[in-house]
């Protein structure tokens, strides 16, 4: 049975994710987290302060999802590799808003940051993308596969995920087959 405080947490996590979103995480504070959830804002710092552990236990499910998508052995199957990352990115797509705003400094972030962390997984993603050695081509698709699920899933978080998710694979994998 879940208790009050395990019930308070679910819908604290709920109101940040919704709100994170939509909003962006620099956008929304602790202030418009409690008001969506009927509590006061020392109550929402009781349990997530700072505003920092709940983006780190809303980005935690997916990170574990990453690695294992990461850590999957696509037999060199790039379409296959692309539709098992266009699944995620739409799955986690609430998360991959607050991805977003780390992506711009993610090229300069100092190590040990979230943005190091942000740096990694797309670095690894592009490689899974391109293969070792890409020729130009290669280089411009992983790119815009990976620019296009990105910007895609944040950009339309008020459609139905099954149609964003058929629409982004579609899409993807022309820009992979070009």
């Amino acid at each position: 049975m879940m208790t009050t405080a395990d019930d308070t947490r679910s819908r604290i996590l709920a109101a940040a994710r919704e709100l994170f979103a939509e909003r962006g995480y620099a956008n929304t504070s602790l202030a418009d987290i409690a008001a969506a959830v009927g509590l006061t804002k020392t109550a929402i710092a009781y349990h997530f302060h700072p505003k920092d552990r709940l983006a780190a236990e809303l980005i935690a499910p997916a990170a574990e999802d990453m690695i294992a998508l990461l850590g999957a052995d696509f037999a060199g199957d790039r379409r296959a590799f692309v539709t098992a990352l266009a699944g995620f990115m739409v799955r986690h797509r609430a998360v991959m808003r607050l991805f977003m705003e780390d992506l711009g400094t993610a090229d300069a972030a100092p190590p040990g940051s979230t943005g190091e962390a942000v740096r990694t997984f797309r670095d690894e993603i592009y490689l899974k993308l391109v293969g070792p050695r890409p020729d130009e081509a290669a280089t411009v698709r992983g790119w815009a596969v990976l620019g296009a699920l990105q910007s895609a899933v944040v950009h339309t978080m008020d459609l139905p995920q099954d149609q964003v998710h058929a629409t982004l694979l579609r899409a993807a994998l022309a820009i992979e087959d070009l």
